[in-house]
C-alpha cells in the first residue's frame, strides 16, 4: 500500500525527509507487512478473540505514561477547581495531564506556579497543552499566530515539554499551497518552542486526512508531513479521529479507493508522535464518522493491538510515547476517567497459546 502523493514535488520532498522510509531490519519489515494486511480492518486489529483480551503477558501500557486531556473533565475543573480533579486523577492511577486552558471557572483564580505545584503534589506531570492556532480577526487572541511569545512563556512557566494546537492547518484553505503556508507557520512555532526546550505539536481530527481541493489525489495530511521539519514539528495522533478519517476518506472524491491505516503513519515515523489521544468509539456505518464516541474500553478500537505495536516499534518506545485518554462529551467525566484508566492498565500482551 502506498500513500505517495500524486504530485512530483511532494513525492520528492517526502522521499528526501524519509517520511515513507522505515528503519531497516526484520522486525520493522514484519510489523509493516502486518499493518498492510490489516489495512482494510476498521481497527487494524488482530484476529477475532484477541481484540480486547487481557492475556497474561506484560502490560501493554508503558509505566508512568498514562495521561488525560483535561478537556474531558472541563465540567469538573470549572465547578470544583483543579485540586479536587487532580486528587481524583491521582486515585485513578494517572501519571500525566494535558491542559486545555489554565483557568478553573467558579473555583477562583489560580496562578501558573500554583497550578504547577498542585500537579506535582498529586504526582501528575504536565506533559502538554492545547492552544489555538490562529484568530486573524483578533490581534489579542491567545493563539500561536497572534501571541506566540506569551503562549511559550506560560508553557515554560508550567514546565511543559510539549506545546501544541488542536486546530487543523486550514488557515489558508484546503489547497496544497494553503497547507504549505500553514506548514511554514508550524515550522516557525516549532523553532521558537525548540529554543525553549519544548516540542511543538499538532493534534488531528478527521478532516486532516481529507484531500486537497486543487489536487484531489493528494491527502492533506501527507502535505503536512512533507512540508514540516520533523525536528521542529511533531504530531499528536488522536486515534479515534484517525479511524473516523479511515472511514470517511478511504475513497477520493471521485470514488476511487485510497485506503490507509492510521498506525502505519506512526510505525513509519514513531519519533514524530510523542503524544497520542486515546478515545474509543463503537462502529456505526450509518454515522458520518463511522463511529459513535464512547468511554475507552467500551468501543471497537483495538487498543491492545495499537499500543502493543507502537511500543514494540523501537526499544525506546515504551518510555518515549505518552498516552492521553479523552472523551469529548462523557456522560459522567470522573466515571469516564476511572474506567479508561482501569481498561488501559488491564491490557496485557498476548503470549503464544493465549
Amino acid at each position: 500500500m502506498s500513500r505517495t502523493p500524486k504530485d512530483p514535488e511532494l513525492a520528492s520532498r517526502l522521499s528526501r525527509r524519509n517520511v515513507l522510509g522505515v528503519a531497516a531490519g526484520a522486525t520493522a519489515a514484519t510489523l509493516l507487512s502486518g499493518a498492510a494486511a490489516q489495512a482494510t480492518s476498521p481497527q487494524g486489529g488482530t484476529s477475532p478473540g484477541h481484540g480486547h483480551g487481557h492475556g497474561k503477558g506484560r502490560a501493554v501500557l508503558p509505566p508512568g505514561r498514562l495521561g488525560i486531556q483535561l478537556y474531558s473533565l472541563r465540567d469538573k475543573v470549572s465547578t470544583l477547581g483543579f485540586a479536587p480533579v487532580f486528587a481524583e486523577l491521582e486515585k485513578y492511577g494517572y501519571d500525566e495531564i494535558e491542559f486545555a486552558g489554565y483557568t478553573q471557572g467558579s473555583a477562583g483564580a489560580i496562578t501558573l506556579s500554583q497550578l504547577k505545584r498542585l500537579a506535582k503534589d498529586h504526582g501528575l506531570n504536565p506533559i502538554g497543552s492545547h492552544v489555538g492556532y490562529y484568530d486573524d480577526n483578533n490581534p489579542g487572541a491567545y493563539t500561536f499566530a497572534q501571541n506566540l511569545t506569551k503562549v511559550l512563556d506560560e508553557a515554560e512557566a508550567l514546565g511543559l515539554k510539549h506545546i501544541g494546537t488542536a486546530s487543523g492547518p486550514f488557515r489558508y484553505g484546503s489547497t496544497v499551497d494553503g497547507w504549505k503556508r500553514a506548514a511554514e507557520d508550524f515550522n516557525t512555532y516549532g523553532a521558537a518552542a525548540r529554543k525553549r526546550g519544548m516540542k511543538f505539536y499538532q493534534h488531528n481530527h478527521a478532516e486532516e486526512f481529507s484531500f486537497a481541493t486543487d489536487k484531489p489525489k493528494v491527502r492533506l495530511y501527507d502535505v503536512l508531513l512533507a512540508e514540516t521539519d520533523p525536528d521542529l514539528v511533531y504530531l499528536e495522533m488522536d486515534i479515534y479521529w484517525a479511524f473516523c478519517a479511515q472511514f470517511r476518506f478511504g475513497k477520493r472524491v471521485d470514488g476511487t479507493p485510497a485506503p490507509f491505516n492510521p498506525i502505519d503513519y506512526v510505525l513509519e515515523q514513531p519519533n514524530r508522535y510523542p503524544l497520542f489521544h486515546v478515545k474509543d468509539g463503537t462502529r456505526n456505518d450509518a454515522a458520518r464518522d463511522g463511529y459513535d464516541m464512547t468511554d475507552v474500553g467500551d468501543g471497537d478500537i483495538d487498543y491492545k493491538n495499537f499500543l502493543s505495536r507502537v511500543t514494540a516499534r523501537t526499544d525506546s518506545g515504551r518510555t518515549y510515547h505518552h498516552w492521553q485518554t479523552e472523551h469529548d462529551n462523557p456522560v459522567e467525566s470522573f466515571a469516564f476517567a476511572r474506567k479508561s484508566s482501569e481498561h488501559l492498565h488491564s491490557l496485557r500482551e498476548s503470549r503464544c497459546g493465549d
